[in-house]
């Protein structure tokens, strides 16, 4: 533990050193890198001290957001830095090189081997470090909070007549841990209301790791109105306290029913591997929920056990936190789930988006679906970007969001 401690604080001197460079040809000033230097060593420090005190029996709190916001913000334009920097100093050494293979030195050209870092690069890379800065600085201040609506229409050949224009509302990671401006998860709320759908869905993670977490939000969550055909949930990979140490067994087991709990206190309906059918003008769909199933994390989610009430010409909907599921067993599944709804990769929080046009975010290394809607073998997935935010106190181009679902009978003619 020691060992990587320090190979990751030296990692970190090796980035404040290029870092340095740069500002240090730009500056010419004393003072000035002096200052630079002192705020450095002061970021360095805060993060140490943010590492040892980090306490895993309380696990995720706003003082370890904020040392992680810390981090990015000091760290990511310094690797921008570094590109740059790296990349001039490959060309010195190739120009040095030449000078001292062709005895440009020695015959008084050249009057030094290795030629001076240009001011004009370190003026380049400052000014493009400053994008991820400013980036992050208003994810962590405002984008955090810069909720969107997205509205996807589905057409579907099987759809049951009586749902044709069926509405949904899905919501996914709440992570109300994270939070720290009630007049913003209320205007969230308030958004949600006014979508007006038939049907309200949470697909997991209310907490980071504690139900307390949740306490202060109780009657905000529980203002979001239970429209006609009701308000269903299932659980994430945060909901089981697996993320920090207890003291005893017994204190998670209370602390996951205290979790599930929280799901009946805002009036929604949690689906333990079950089912539960929607019944309009004599006919149904289905709504499958399944305990959290992730590729890389825990494997509570059983889907054979929570579709054994229904049958394979039921119309369904599923709700698994983690689009990993989808992937790995749903979509390839003998009785054909029709519509998967997913949480869970936040889209990494950080991305860029042009709606229709341009979609990236590193997570699209670990997912496949990662945010928005896919489709494959008749089947469709949508991987809800996330209502809250977790490790990271911000989000940059990837945009909270509130997702609206309108299912359609596909027509001869559509």
């Amino acid at each position: 533990m020691i060992i990587r401690f320090l190979i990751f604080f030296l990692i970190l001197l090796i980035i404040d050193f290029y870092a340095f460079q740069a500002v240090k040809t730009v500056v010419r000033n004393s003072i000035a890198t002096g200052i630079y230097v002192a705020i450095s060593v002061g970021v360095l420090g805060y993060m140490a001290y943010s590492i040892y005190s980090y306490d895993r029996s309380v696990g995720p709190s706003s003082e370890s957001l904020r040392s992680a916001g810390f981090f990015l913000l000091f760290y990511v334009p310094k690797l921008v830095l570094i590109v740059i920097m790296f990349g001039e100093d490959i060309v010195r050494l190739i120009v040095g090189g030449y000078n001292f293979i062709t005895n440009t030195y020695f015959e008084g050209i050249a009057t030094q081997y290795m030629p001076d870092r240009r001011k004009f690069v370190s003026q380049v890379a400052l000014g493009l470090a400053a994008i991820p800065f400013s980036s992050l600085v208003y994810g962590m201040f405002k984008g955090k909070y810069n909720f969107k609506v997205i509205t996807h229409t589905l057409f579907f050949d099987d759809l049951p007549d009586a749902f044709d224009g069926f509405s949904l509302t899905q919501i996914s990671d709440i992570h109300s841990g994270s939070f720290d401006n009630p007049e913003k998860i209320e205007y969230a709320v308030d958004l949600i209301n006014e979508q007006k759908t038939d049907l309200i869905v949470f697909t997991g993670d209310i907490v980071n790791t504690k139900a307390e977490e949740m306490d202060p939000w109780i009657d905000t969550f529980k203002r979001i109105r239970t429209p006609e055909f009701g308000k269903f949930s299932v659980l994430g990979n945060h909901d089981y306290g697996e993320y920090v140490s207890w003291p005893s067994e017994e204190a998670k087991q209370n602390n996951f029913n205290a979790i599930k709990d929280i799901h009946n206190k805002i009036d929604f309906n949690l689906l333990l591997n079950e089912s539960a059918f929607i019944e309009k003008d004599g006919e149904r769909l289905a709504l499958v929920g399944v305990e959290n199933w992730g590729h890389n994390f825990k494997k509570a989610g059983d889907l054979q056990k929570a579709s054994e009430n229904i049958s394979a010409e039921d119309f369904k909907i599923l709700l698994s936190h983690d689009p990993s599921h989808w992937e790995k067993e749903v979509k390839t599944h003998k009785d054909h789930y029709h519509l998967t709804l997913s949480g869970h990769t936040h889209g990494f929080q950080f991305g860029i988006e042009i709606p229709g046009i341009f979609k990236w975010s590193p997570v699209q290394y670990v997912y496949k679906q990662w945010a928005g809607v896919y489709e494959e073998l008749g089947q469709y997935i949508n991987v809800n970007r996330g209502f809250g935010f977790h490790a990271y106190p911000g989000r940059v181009g990837i945009w909270p969001e509130i997702t609206v679902i309108k299912l359609k009978k596909r027509s001869l003619n559509t």
